[in-house]
């Protein structure tokens, strides 16, 4: 009976069990990379009042997925091109893009069907274009997350699609992956601290700059007390998701060779269990530096977000670092990302974690690895010679520089572009009638909240309350 169920092979190859351990460890990395998303929505489900928190969800969900299905477009053919260069395909944009859009090839195939001599690898590559699309969804969960109680839905659907499914992909393409053009020149990272947090921190930035405070964020109003958090054990929760989620993601940030080891994605040496060990202290490095300036400045939203910023802080030097520096590096970026804050609050834009900590932590993540992986060497792609030898290249902090400049400058001419247009045409931001009585009742026809938001109300989180008037005198 068995032997029935037994079907023909045509390529053996493609499925061998080395094969099926790959797309299980990838997969398991995926899994984990959409309980992030979870966790960003935890996180900014405690943190915004509750007449916003349903609709908060909805958009949050909804842009997660617009960004990770815009991914797999074309933005995870873009990713391939390198390797196709890299290789010496013929015309290997062209065929990249063949072969690697939604409706190529290698999507639409069953792996074992397809010829490894052309596709190698092709399940493991199927797999991982899953990973990518999970890594477009956090892009669009934490972009959302920059627009919080204030920006429409509309308008904040077109920006997640765009960043991920173009701008995203081509920043990964520049600086991720062991062939990328700034990879293979000396460029490192590990968890996408370019392509991702940086890319989103900048259009966060330009976000939040364009949609305005929310109203009472930093100038009386007479209709609310201000945006203050509703229920902060909601983002703790979070943050408890998002430590146990982040490490099976990051460590899907490389390639297990057997018999060699584990390589992280640029081809630098690294060590499955030294990586992991990393991962686990930048939490607690970031998590004590988050919570010294807690109880100094009594914001308990900093001993929070200070996990987050340990392994943001220390992002490109996981895999390189040993763990007593990534302890230190990661203890330096919780301060890093709360001096960022308070750049922000002088500058009087309204964002309390996104800017902060992908924009002032990737950069700082991007140059402290520069100094931590000083000499590595890293770039190119396994039996290959000449320009793309593995590990032909070297880390040092002026091409880690270099990347941030190259960052910077594309995500801040496309975001300005497209956030921009966005503001001209359909507008960004929400009537203040709306924002005053809550985006669950404006657009989900959800009842009120049981305590009004004005400046005398009870309700927790509304603009009174002891945590409330700490963090009010904190950010004055």
């Amino acid at each position: 009976m068995h032997s029935l169920l037994v079907l023909p092979t045509q390529f053996t190859d493609q499925v061998s069990e080395s094969s099926y351990v790959e797309d299980v460890f990838y997969a398991l990395a995926t899994v984990c990379l959409l309980l992030v998303v979870g966790a960003v929505g935890l996180i900014d489900a405690g943190l915004v009042r509750r007449k916003n928190m349903l609709d908060t969800w909805v958009q949050k969900i909804v842009c997660a997925l617009l960004a990770g299905g815009a991914l797999a477009i074309v933005g995870y053919a873009i990713w391939e091109i390198q390797y196709y260069q890299a290789l010496g395909v013929p015309d290997a944009i062209g065929q990249a893009l063949s072969d690697w859009w939604l409706f190529g090839p290698d999507v639409t195939t069953f792996s074992q069907n397809l010829d490894p001599a052309v596709s190698p690898q092709a399940d493991v590559f199927q797999v991982f274009l899953a990973f990518f699309m999970a890594y477009g969804a956090v892009a669009g969960a934490l972009l959302h997350s920059a627009g919080l109680e204030r920006v429409k839905a509309a308008p904040m659907y077109v920006i997640s699609a765009i960043a991920g499914g173009i701008v995203v992909p081509v920043m990964l393409y520049l600086t991720w992956g062991s062939a990328s053009p700034l990879t293979n020149r000396g460029v490192h990272d590990y968890i996408g601290t370019y392509s991702l947090y940086i890319v989103v921190g900048v259009w966060a930035l330009i976000l939040a700059w364009r949609a305005g405070p929310r109203l009472g964020a930093f100038e009386p109003h007479p209709g609310t007390g201000g945006p203050v958090p509703h229920n902060l054990g909601w983002s703790a929760f979070g943050v408890i998701l998002l430590m146990f989620a982040a490490p099976f993601a990051f460590l899907g940030c490389g390639f297990i060779v057997p018999g060699s080891g584990y390589f992280g994605i640029s081809m630098t040496t690294s060590g499955f269990g030294i990586a992991a060990i990393n991962i686990f202290m930048s939490y607690v490095g970031g998590g004590l530096g988050g919570a010294i300036i807690a109880y100094r400045t009594r914001n308990p939203i900093m001993a929070l977000i200070g996990v987050a910023a340990g392994y943001i802080g220390s992002g490109t030097s996981l895999d390189v670092g040993k763990p007593w520096e990534i302890l230190l590096v990661s203890f330096v970026a919780s301060f890093v990302v709360w001096g960022t804050y308070r750049l922000l609050h002088r500058f009087r834009i309204d964002d309390k974690k996104i800017v902060p900590l992908a924009l002032g932590g990737g950069i700082y993540s991007a140059l402290a690895g520069g100094i931590v992986g000083w000499g590595d060497k890293t770039g190119g792609y396994f039996g290959l010679t000449g320009e793309y030898a593995p590990q032909h290249a070297t880390i040092n902090p002026g091409w880690q520089a270099l990347g941030v400049l190259v960052t910077v400058v594309i995500a801040g001419v496309t975001g300005l572009i497209v956030i921009f247009a966005l503001e001209k045409t359909i507008g960004l931001r929400v009537s203040a009638k709306d924002e005053l009585r809550g985006l669950d009742e404006a657009y989900w026809s959800a009842p009120p909240p049981p305590y009004a938001d004005g400046p005398g109300s009870s309700e927790p989180g509304s603009g009174n309350g002891t945590i409330a008037e700490r963090l009010t005198t904190v950010e004055s």
